[in-house]
């Protein structure tokens, strides 16, 4: 396996069981009637780790890095805001299965609209084929939950 294909599946994967761990402690917790209590807590964990590593790395805190990159930190923001609201609500009434949905709308959203359509990254047909199976992925699941509640 080329290396650059080895780091794409590696940082994948950590990212990957970060989220498991994340789902996992969200499913286990009890449910809260304010869902901001327990991502405003889960969130103070996540800075007092990075944190800890922004200070322990090697390179110097930039303010003008944040001044130039304002913009997309806020965007970021937001992304992380509305990643994290969805996934309680996603996580807290329809259970872990359902991540399968946004995994796939993920694919669309991230792979599609930012790579392809915002970015102009390229791609090949197997991209697009990919896209294509996660649409039908989607259709799949509606499906099955389908039979399940009938």
């Amino acid at each position: 396996m080329p290396i650059q294909t080895m780091k794409v599946f590696l940082f994948a994967l950590f990212a990957a069981v970060g989220n498991a761990l994340f789902v996992y402690g969200q499913r286990g917790s009890s449910t809260s009637e304010n869902p901001f209590f327990y991502i405003l807590a889960t969130l103070l964990v996540c800075n007092i780790l990075f944190l800890a590593f922004a200070l322990g790395h090697r390179a110097p805190l930039e303010p003008a890095y944040l001044q130039e990159n304002l913009r997309y930190v806020l965007i970021s923001g937001l992304g992380f805001f509305m990643t994290f609201v969805g996934f309680y609500l996603l996580y807290s009434t329809q259970g872990a299965v359902a991540y399968i949905v946004y995994a796939l709308l993920s694919i669309l959203t991230t792979s599609i609209g930012v790579g392809l359509i915002i970015f102009k990254e390229p791609y090949n047909k197997f991209h697009v084929i990919s896209g294509c199976l996660a649409v039908a992925a989607i259709l799949c699941y509606g499906l099955g939950q389908n039979r399940l509640s009938s």
